[in-house]
């Protein structure tokens, strides 16, 4: 089976270097600064349209380095898929082709393999080295790579994601490091056996993690200021009719559920999203993405210490331990603070791009302020993922956009 995107020849504007890296050439059309999902989708529409495409970044790396062992994507399978202009390398074709289940919810290991399989296929050639900053010269921009080399591009698509955007509560942010840890921080949670780890929040992932660190052998408090909300028909407890209301809902849900039926619906046209006024939009995405965790979780989170309800009054390091202070009254002692508290999005986060250019740029409260094509107020300087949300909607957080994404910058670039 010919699982390549297509049969046309695909440009070549990069060549393998002495370390099996690959090197830009002087200049290209486009590079695309980060290899997840996103990215790759990108590239792949790209290169499928003749755009001179130079990809970089460790495929899935973000995903490998900053998820838990053992974690499950809330993404369904139908909403999971990393997309390619023929359609021809989703996840039905990948467990086809190497026989696997369809698996829902779907483990972190299988769609990082995933992940592998669509990038050998659809972006074979990718440059691995991280880079280390973008500069604007003139009509053109400067990719500064890690280990010195340069290239030039007429554009720009930053495609990090979530990476550098942890959000650490202020009453927790003078803990020493090893002792206040963000839930990103957290690949393997077996290192937590025999601790006492207290995890702050009440989301998917603060409630996943606290499961995985429980089920690794520590001693878990899940603390929430408010009661955590939890989703789908595995609900403890189900009123009469709940099976059929929950195959209702999955049936009129679109392929990425996130928020409540219908509203649903509306992030799932980021075109419409996007001629909303910024109040309304803003007002949409936040109830979309509203803290909220998988049933599915619940039976295995039994032996979790559940706090509800429960703010965090102090936090002070005594001994090699934390001592925490909550509303009500309480008093715990732990090794170690998780923090499932989410990402708050600032672009000068990255970490590389000139401030002279994030200086420049419209923004939204830290997030660039995009137009047509996912292009920011900078021509040929565009923005997808995590960091577009503010402007198309809350789907631009999850795996599902990749593809509407990929399809809406392909088209403002290659003109078409």
């Amino acid at each position: 089976m010919n699982l390549l995107v297509r049969d046309t020849p695909r440009p070549s504007p990069v060549h393998l270097s002495r370390d099996g890296a690959t090197a830009p050439t002087a200049e290209v059309e486009v590079a695309v600064v980060g290899a997840g999902p996103y990215g790759l989708s990108l590239s792949a529409h790209l290169a499928a349209a003749g755009v001179e495409t130079l990809t970089l970044g460790k495929p899935m790396s973000f995903w490998q380095n900053h998820m838990p062992k053992g974690m499950k994507l809330r993404s369904p399978w139908r909403g999971s898929h990393l997309s390619d202009p023929d359609r021809a390398l989703t996840l039905d074709v990948y467990a086809r082709d190497l026989g696997l289940e369809r698996m829902d919810p779907l483990p972190l290991e299988h769609f990082l393999a995933y992940g592998r399989w669509f990038q050998r296929r659809a972006v074979p050639v990718v440059d691995t080295r991280n880079v280390s900053r973008i500069e604007h010269e003139g009509t053109r921009f400067r990719l500064s790579l890690e280990d010195g080399e340069v290239a030039r591009a007429r554009r720009v698509v930053i495609a990090l994601g979530l990476a550098h955007q942890e959000y650490r509560p202020p009453e927790l942010a003078h803990l020493p490091g090893e002792m206040a840890i963000h839930t990103a921080e957290i690949a393997e949670p077996a290192l937590f056996k025999g601790k006492h780890v207290a995890v702050i929040g009440g989301g998917q992932s603060a409630c996943e993690t606290a499961v995985l660190l429980a089920e690794a052998g520590a001693e878990v408090e899940l603390i929430a200021r408010e009661p955590v909300h939890w989703i789908g028909s595995e609900t403890p407890d189900p009123p009469a009719g709940a099976a059929l209301k929950w195959r209702l809902h999955k049936l009129l849900s679109p392929p990425n559920p996130a928020g409540p039926l219908p509203l649903s619906w509306l992030p799932c046209v980021p075109r419409l999203m996007h001629l909303l006024p910024q109040a309304r939009r803003d007002t949409i995405s936040e109830r979309c993405l509203k803290p909220a965790a998988s049933a599915w979780l619940l039976p295995r989170a039994k032996g979790i210490v559940m706090r509800p309800g429960h703010a965090i009054l102090s936090a002070v390091a005594r001994d090699s331990k934390v001592d925490l202070e909550l509303s009500r009254g309480v008093r715990t002692r732990v090794d170690h603070v998780v923090m499932g508290t989410g990402y708050h999005l600032d672009i000068a986060r990255y970490g590389i791009i000139d401030a002279s250019i994030v200086s420049g740029l419209r923004r939204l409260n830290g997030t660039p302020a995009l137009e047509r094509g996912y292009e920011s107020s900078l021509p040929g300087l565009h923005f997808v993922g995590a960091s577009s949300v503010r402007s198309f909607g809350s789907q631009m957080r999850f795996v599902w956009g990749a593809g509407v994404t990929a399809r809406a910058v392909t088209r403002h670039i290659a003109g078409r």
